[in-house]
């Protein structure tokens, strides 16, 4: 095993680095402060290839491994939490479209989506289908050749100013449980869908969150991803990566607080003293590096396994979500409580990292239901052995 980057990988690392550091950074607090949602800096995104970076080649994405991504996701979100995990979600719902639509639809919105000229909202939550994504009632009755949808969608993110919502619709019985669901791409403006209220949220404050009602909007049947029934698998294969994804927005919040507070600790002085001179807060310091490298590896290791198939993959996801979101909160909240009174005020970024890493331990599946899905899976016989 080598845990070294490749060159390629570096080369990536800097290469996103150098966009987030004067692309982001400077202007990462006024977003949040301001409630920006920066669509210019997305479209930069889409030219560097950030907007499409697994996406294939040939649909005009970057091509790369999911570890390559971990690699560029967390230098972005070291920069903005919020506006990194948007990039995210747009890559998981480009991804699937790119993997599952027909070629047809493929050639006709991946290349707009890959390089930032459109973006995409991932829309699977409802009012009364959360954790429990199979109990979604969102209908799409077949019309001749259209789909005819009726429904809602709650928590969508960038909702009312994305271009193309890619969306779970049950087209299966009311009873049908996981397999009456299919996946859609609707044109955000269409006739029938509406918006609600950009939602006031804790965090995130850089992407608008809202709900989407669909009223008789009708699109072509050549609109659905994959074939009927397969929406939930589709979705599920998604999410695999998105828990990559957000664990690692994780890991870059995570990693700019680490060292925003080894810094602080040589600046400031307390009886006489720099920070960095007292052992207990040397110990805290390396507790919290521990944990984020440990948070980063098991990413990472999620990461090589989803690249390779692995029959495990799934299983690695859920416990690098579970591990690195909660992981990385608790280092960004020892990072606040090291700067004392000034970590809880915005001169400081660490009050914003707080409150965007937060929701990583909810969304892409909270990670309560990550544990049902890791107890689950190890409850199975060999599956202990097969992961040892």
């Amino acid at each position: 095993m080598d845990f070294n980057l490749t060159e390629d990988q570096q080369a990536f690392r800097e290469a996103a680095r150098a966009f987030a550091e004067k692309s982001m950074a400077p202007y990462a607090a006024k977003w949040d402060d301001e409630h920006i949602f920066p669509k210019d800096v997305l479209k930069e995104a889409g030219e560097m290839g950030f907007m499409g970076i697994y996406t294939p080649e040939a649909l005009g994405g970057m091509g790369l491994s999911r570890l390559d991504t971990s690699v560029i996701v967390e230098e972005l979100a070291a920069a903005c939490p919020s506006t990194a995990a948007f990039i995210t979600i747009h890559n998981m719902a480009t991804w699937m479209v790119a993997s599952f639509a027909s070629d047809d639809l493929k050639q006709e919105i991946v290349p707009k989506l890959a390089c930032g000229e459109w973006l995409a909202s991932y829309c699977l939550t409802e009012p009364g289908a959360g954790s429990d994504a199979a109990s979604l009632r969102t209908k799409a009755a077949r019309d001749g050749d259209s789909y005819v949808i009726n429904g809602s969608k709650v928590f969508i993110s960038g909702a009312g100013a994305t271009d193309i919502l890619v969306l779970m619709a049950r087209t299966g019985a009311p009873d049908s449980g996981y397999k009456g669901i299919s996946t859609f791409v609707i044109p955000a403006d269409a006739d029938g869908v509406s918006y609600g209220k950009n939602e006031e949220k804790m965090g995130w404050h850089s992407q608008p969150t809202r709900m989407i009602s669909l009223e008789n909007v009708r699109i072509p049947a050549s609109n659905r991803v994959g074939e009927e029934g397969d929406g939930f698998a589709i979705a599920m294969k998604g999410l695999d990566g998105g828990r990559l994804n957000i664990a690692t927005c994780s890991l870059g919040g995570a990693q700019a607080a680490l060292l925003r507070a080894r810094n602080y600790m040589h600046e400031r002085e307390q009886f006489g003293k720099p920070l960095a001179a007292f052992q207990a807060l040397q110990f805290k310091l390396a507790d919290m590096a521990t944990n984020l490298v440990a948070a980063r590896q098991m990413v990472r290791l999620g990461a090589f396994k989803l690249d390779n198939a692995d029959p495990e993959a799934t299983l690695h996801c859920a416990m690098a979500k579970r591990f690195a979101t909660d992981a990385c909160f608790e280092v960004v909240n020892d990072a606040l409580q090291l700067h004392g009174g000034y970590g809880y005020i915005r001169e400081y970024p660490l009050e914003r990292y707080l409150r965007d890493l937060r929701v990583h331990q909810i969304l892409e599946g909270t990670n309560e239901i990550m544990r049902l899905i890791i107890a689950r899976r190890l409850l199975d016989d060999g599956v202990a052995e097969a992961i040892q």
